[in-house]
C-alpha cells in the first residue's frame, strides 16, 4: 500500500532507533512523557526523523534520544525542535492548553487577540458557562485589590461607613476558617493549603453578602480561579501606589518585615507589582494614591464608586 503522507519512511526509519533505546532500561518517565510528544507532533506533521534533525540543526542520534527518552536536551536545543516541528515550545512541553483539539482550537481564536478581545472573550465564556445568569448583586459588592500599603485596609472602612455597608477584610476570614493566622496557615500548610482558605472564604462572603466592601489580600490575583471568582461577583477597584509609598505606609504601620527580609527590599517590592499589575489592571475601576491623603484617595474613591454602583448592570 502506498503511504502518500510519509508515514512508510517514517516507520522504517524508527524501528531500529527505538529498538536500541528501549534496550538502555529504565527512563526518567518526564523524559519518556517528552519524547512521546515530539514524536506524535512528528507524526501528525508527517516529517521524518531525518527531516526535523536537519530543520533544527541537531543530529539525528540527538533527536532520536530525545524521542526515546534516553536523551536530556537543553532549553535551546528543545525550542530548535519546536520550531522545526511548526509549533511552540508550551506544546511540545505539554502545556494544558495542548491536552485536546478544542483547546488547540480555542487558543488559535484566541492567538495575537488584543486585551480588550481578550476581556470580551473571558467575560462571554464566563457567562455561558455559568447558564447565562449575571450576578445582579456584583455592582454592590466593592472588592479592594492592589498591595499592601495601598490603603485597602484604611481606605475600605471609610468607603464602607460613606456607603453605609459592612466591611470585611478577607484576611481576618481565611484567618477564621482555618484557626490559625495567615503566617502559620502558611508556615503549618504551605501557599497551596492558603489559596485553598482564601477561595472559601471568598465565596463563603459573596454568599452571605450581597452588599458589602471588601479588602482582599494582595495575592488575591495569583490564584486565577479565586480572582476570576472575585471579577464575577464584585466590582473591583485597584488602589495603586508608588512603589515608595508601598513600602513607607507599611513601615509606618510598624511592620518591618520587608525590610528584615532582604536587603533589597524595594526592588522586590517593584518586581512583585510588575509581575501582578496587568492583573491588578483588570479591575473594574483604578484609583492612584500616590501623594494623597487618605481623605483626598476617599473622596476620589467614593465618587468612582457611587458612579459604578448607580450604573444599570
Amino acid at each position: 500500500m502506498n503511504q502518500p503522507d510519509g508515514s512508510g519512511a517514517l516507520i522504517a526509519a524508527d524501528a531500529a532507533t527505538e529498538a536500541e533505546a528501549v534496550a538502555e532500561g529504565a527512563k526518567n518517565p518526564m523524559l519518556v512523557a517528552l519524547g512521546d510528544r515530539v514524536r506524535n507532533l512528528r507524526a501528525q506533521r508527517g516529517l521524518t526523523r531525518k527531516a526535523v534533525a536537519l530543520a533544527a540543526d541537531v543530529s539525528e542520534r540527538h533527536l532520536a534520544n530525545l524521542e526515546y527518552g534516553t536523551g536530556n536536551a537543553s532549553i535551546l536545543v528543545l525550542q530548535q525542535v519546536a520550531t522545526a516541528l511548526h509549533c511552540s515550545l508550551a506544546e511540545l512541553l505539554g502545556d494544558f492548553t495542548t491536552r485536546s483539539p478544542e483547546w488547540l482550537l480555542i487558543r488559535e481564536l484566541l492567538e495575537h487577540r488584543s486585551e480588550a478581545d481578550l476581556r470580551r472573550a473571558r467575560l462571554a465564556l464566563h457567562e455561558l458557562l455559568s447558564g447565562g445568569a449575571r450576578d445582579t448583586a456584583r455592582h454592590r459588592r466593592i472588592a479592594l485589590v492592589g498591595l499592601r500599603g495601598a490603603g485597602k485596609s484604611t481606605l475600605g472602612p471609610l468607603l464602607a461607613r460613606q456607603l453605609d455597608l459592612p466591611f470585611i477584610e478577607l484576611s481576618r476570614e481565611i484567618e477564621t476558617l482555618a484557626g490559625c493566622s495567615v503566617r502559620e496557615i502558611h508556615d503549618l500548610y504551605g501557599t497551596t493549603a492558603y489559596r485553598r482558605y482564601e477561595r472559601r472564604a471568598l465565596e463563603e462572603v459573596v454568599q452571605i453578602h450581597s452588599e458589602v466592601v471588601i479588602a482582599t489580600p494582595g495575592g488575591i490575583v495569583s490564584d486565577p480561579a479565586t480572582f476570576n471568582e472575585l471579577l464575577a461577583h464584585c466590582t473591583t477597584v485597584w488602589l495603586r501606589a508608588a512603589p515608595e509609598e508601598h513600602m513607607g505606609r507599611v513601615a509606618a504601620q510598624g511592620d518591618m518585615r520587608p525590610m528584615a527580609a532582604s536587603k533589597e527590599a524595594m526592588d522586590d517590592l517593584r518586581r512583585i507589582l510588575d509581575g501582578r499589575a496587568a492583573f491588578y489592571s483588570k479591575a473594574d475601576i483604578t484609583v492612584d494614591t500616590s501623594g494623597q491623603t487618605p481623605e483626598q484617595s476617599l473622596q476620589t474613591l467614593l465618587a468612582r464608586v457611587s458612579a459604578a454602583m448607580n450604573t444599570p448592570a
